[in-house]
C-alpha cells in the first residue's frame, strides 16, 4: 500500500464511480480497477460495493476513507514543509477552534503575518473542544483553542486575555427578554438547549444548586448557528457564550448575561513535542508579542 494507490483510492471515493475517477486522474479505467483489487487483495478485505452505476463504501473502505485522508494530508504537509525549510517563511498555519469570540485574537495575529509573510496560508477546523483535540492528537492541526479547563499535562498553552461570558439566547418576545439577567431560578421551568461540549454539572455548579437532571432540558448542540435557528423558531432558550451569534436590529434574538456573571477562560493550546513549520512558529511569535506573553507555558 502506499500513497499514490490511496490517492486513486481516494479519488474513487470523491468521484463516486471508477469511470469518474479515471477520468479525473487520467489513467485507463482497467489499470484503475487492477490496482484497486490488488489493494483490496492487500488488505484483505473489500472496499466497495459494486453497482450497476455507482458503487458504495464498505465499513471497511470507510475505514480506510477516513484514515487514507488523514494520510494523504500528513504526507502532504511534510513534503511542503521540508520543501519550504530553506526558503523565506511561507507554507500552512493549521488552527482549530470552537465558537468563542476569543478567534479575534488569533485573526488579529494571522492579519499581522499576512502583512509581513503574505504567501503564507491558514487552515481554519471549526468543531467543539473533543474534535479539536482529536484533530491535535492526530497531527492534523498546528494549534488548538480549548475552553477551560482543558488538560494542559499533553499541551504547551498560552492562556488568553480574554473570558467569554455565558448567558442565554432568547427571542425578544419572550418573558425574560425584559430581564437585565439571568438568575439561576429563570432556568427552572423553561426549555433549555445546552451545549454537548459543556458538563453543566461541573462548569455550573458554583453558579447554580440545580443539577442537569432537574432541568427542562429539551436538545443540545454541538455549534451554536443551528442552535440559534430553533430559538428563533420557540424551541427555547439556549445556554451559550456571547457574542457567537451576531445579532443585529433585525434578529427577533437577544443575549441576557447571567446574574451573577460567569465566565470561560479560553487557552491556546499545542503537542509539546511538535515540531513546527517555519510559518506556524513566526505566527506563534506574533501572538506572543501581541497579547504580551514573552514565553508561554510549557
Amino acid at each position: 500500500m502506499n500513497l499514490r494507490v490511496l490517492r486513486y483510492f481516494l479519488a474513487i471515493v470523491e468521484e463516486g464511480s471508477i469511470t469518474g475517477a479515471a477520468e479525473y486522474l487520467s489513467i485507463s479505467q482497467p489499470s484503475l480497477s487492477r490496482q484497486i483489487k490488488d489493494l483490496e487483495e492487500h488488505l484483505g478485505h473489500k472496499l466497495f460495493d459494486r453497482g450497476s452505476r455507482t458503487i458504495s463504501l464498505t465499513p471497511a473502505g470507510e475505514l480506510l476513507r477516513d484514515r487514507a485522508r488523514e494520510i494523504v494530508l500528513m504526507a502532504d504537509r511534510a513534503e511542503a514543509e521540508l520543501t519550504s525549510m530553506d526558503k523565506p517563511i511561507n507554507g500552512n498555519v493549521y488552527i482549530g477552534a470552537g465558537e468563542t469570540e476569543a478567534v479575534r485574537f488569533l485573526a488579529r495575529a494571522a492579519e499581522c503575518m499576512l502583512q509581513q509573510y503574505p504567501q503564507v496560508k491558514f487552515h481554519i477546523f471549526s468543531g467543539n473542544g473533543q474534535a479539536v483535540t482529536d484533530q491535535l492528537e492526530s497531527g492534523l492541526l498546528d494549534f488548538g483553542l480549548l475552553f477551560e479547563p482543558s488538560d494542559n499535562t499533553k499541551y504547551s498553552y498560552i492562556s488568553l486575555p480574554t473570558a467569554d461570558r455565558w448567558g442565554l439566547l432568547m427571542r425578544k418576545d419572550s418573558t425574560l427578554s425584559s430581564h437585565d439577567g439571568i438568575h439561576q431560578e429563570d432556568l427552572e421551568q423553561i426549555p433549555l438547549l445546552l451545549s454537548r461540549q459543556v458538563r453543566f454539572d461541573r462548569e455550573f455548579s458554583g453558579w447554580s444548586s440545580f443539577s442537569e437532571h432537574e432541568l427542562h432540558v429539551v436538545g443540545t448542540y454541538n455549534l451554536l448557528f443551528n442552535a440559534s435557528l430553533f430559538v428563533s423558531e420557540g424551541c427555547g432558550y439556549a445556554l451559550c457564550l456571547d457574542h457567537i451569534i451576531n445579532l443585529t436590529e433585525d434578529s427577533n434574538l437577544v443575549f441576557k448575561p447571567l446574574v451573577p456573571e460567569l465566565r470561560t477562560r479560553v487557552n491556546l493550546v499545542w503537542k509539546s513535542n511538535r515540531h513546527f513549520s517555519s510559518a506556524a512558529s513566526q505566527y506563534l511569535e506574533i501572538l506572543r508579542r501581541q497579547i504580551g506573553i514573552e514565553n508561554a507555558c510549557k
